[in-house]
């Protein structure tokens, strides 16, 4: 089975659209480098201010960490969170159309 690192947090209201934006540049990103064996998603939840990401990518691997675009947008995450973001290691237990979203 493969592992999976999910990180949840809470942005302040008032910067969770810009929080979204530095999100979508490191997709964009992504889309250009296409790193190999990297499978990411963001997700904004319900209320707006809440996200999570997951990432499974090969042991490792620092492709994410690596790319501009996500260095941008760990520079001031702590700034824009009302708490630090919980990570928490998975295991995948299956996944469809991960690759489609």
């Amino acid at each position: 089975m493969r592992t999976a690192m999910v990180i949840r947090y809470s942005t302040r209201p008032e910067v969770a659209d810009e929080n979204a934006r530095l999100a979508e540049e490191v997709f964009a990103e992504l889309a250009e480098s296409k790193p190999e064996g990297l499978r990411y998603a963001t997700f904004r939840l319900g209320d707006g201010a809440d996200f999570m990401h997951v990432l499974v990518a090969p042991e490792g691997s620092n492709a994410l960490a690596e790319t501009a675009a996500f260095q941008r947008f760990q520079q001031g995450i702590a700034s824009r969170c009302v708490a630090p973001p919980q990570f928490t290691r998975s295991t995948v237990v299956g996944a469809y159309g991960f690759g489609d979203l």
